[in-house]
């Protein structure tokens, strides 16, 4: 099967940066943007602009210094944002994404607006940043999963004949199963046909985001937005990590991949963890604490023979290392590789004893690493002259 390429847009910076206590000033901004366009992202967004003096400097500061990778800036459907967007980076390289209201609820209940009203400022906030000569205009559909068919189609309809060449449908509220977001995609595909080029925009409200991204893509969209680390409002958004993942692994099945590499995308996500201070967290998938880690004597003692038996994502392509962790569920078979290593046999009570000591009633309730439990071991073994380790 011939493979599709996804394009692969970045909003952590933005979307991510919008989520309580993720704030990051230009220069972290800057610094993160050329990391991920280092690893092969195709598009990233700086930021909002219009809404503050720091916003668009983190848009000048990047527009200045990408040199693969495309910029995004982030509009209301307002002539003054794409003004202020435009004159912080300029319209080379830069895509102006214009924020339509999508959905009756928000047109009724947050806008106050009639729905003609909302397809209207959409085609002139979208005729007027053509005019300005930007190299590429986005419609992103806040709450298109809501949306009536016939609002979204106007919505659409009337962006791409004002010159928008992208579309983004944005499940805002992550209330979407797969099923219904590959419906809705596969109705976008119709109403913005190639070459506008359709994204996804998924939200983890109902721990779906990456399953709805994979289903969005099977619909026809061309790429997807995503977040190092899956940060963003709420929940979150679709991790980039997770996709990029899924699509090294089960890319063949889909048809599709990534040039996305993802041997560098760890050290960013601890970049980004450090710039706005968050805990990592112990299970994630991909960049958890213990994603690559084990405690349970019966997965270490087929980990120690064969990884692949617990362990379908390698930790290296990550940038990662698999890791052993001693807890009161580890059993006797990572104490005899402990034993192994420092060179020590010792009789079946002894084993028995040194389990017990040390594992089944080892003070404390966390887990330590293999490392450590080894030293202790080796000091409390080995002959003073005889240790290497």
């Amino acid at each position: 099967m011939k493979k599709r390429r996804v394009f692969v847009h970045d909003t952590s910076l933005r979307d991510g940066e919008q989520a309580p206590g993720n704030s990051m000033d230009p220069r972290q901004k800057l610094a993160l943007a050329l990391a991920l366009e280092a690893v092969g992202v195709d598009a990233i967004e700086t930021g909002f602009p219009a809404s503050s003096p720091a916003e668009a400097e983190a848009t000048r500061l990047i527009s200045r210094h990408l040199t693969t990778a495309r910029f995004v800036t982030f509009c209301r459907a307002v002539r003054r944002d794409v003004d202020i967007a435009v004159a912080a980076g300029g319209t080379r390289n830069h895509q102006v994404q214009v924020l339509a209201t999508a959905s009756e609820l928000h047109i009724e209940r947050k806008r106050g607006i009639t729905p003609e009203e909302a397809i209207a400022e959409v085609a002139d906030t979208v005729r007027h940043a053509v005019s300005l000569g930007v190299e590429s205009v986005s419609l992103g559909l806040e709450d298109a999963s809501r949306g009536s068919d016939e609002l979204l189609r106007a919505l659409v309809r009337a962006a791409v004949a004002e010159g928008a060449t992208c579309v983004g449908a944005a499940d805002t509220t992550g209330c979407m199963t797969p099923d219904e977001y590959r419906a809705l995609t596969e109705k976008m595909r119709v109403w913005a046909p190639p070459p506008v080029q359709l994204f996804t925009h998924c939200h983890e409200d109902f721990g779906l985001s990456l399953a709805n991204t994979v289903a969005g893509l099977q619909g026809g969209a061309d790429g997807v937005q995503t977040t190092i680390g899956g940060i963003g409002e709420r929940a979150g958004n679709t991790a980039m990590e997770e996709l990029v993942a899924l699509l090294h692994y089960k890319g063949d099945r889909y048809g599709l991949y990534t040039d996305v590499d993802p041997g560098g995308m760890y050290a960013i996500y601890t970049q980004l963890r450090q710039v706005i201070g968050m805990a990592q967290p112990r299970n994630k998938a991909i960049f958890g604490e213990f994603a690559f880690g084990t405690a349970a004597g019966m997965h270490q003692q087929g980990m120690l023979r064969d990884p692949s038996t617990y362990e379908f994502v390698e930790p290296a392509l990550f940038g990662r290392e698999r890791s052993m962790l001693i807890a009161r569920h580890s059993g006797r078979a990572v104490l005899r590789h402990i034993l192994s290593r420092i060179g020590v046999e010792v009789s079946d009570d002894k084993l028995e004893e040194l389990y017990r000591r040390h594992i089944t009633e080892r003070p404390g309730a966390d887990c330590e690493d293999i490392t450590v439990l080894e030293r202790r071991l080796a000091a409390e073994l080995v002959p003073v002259g005889a240790r290497t380790h």
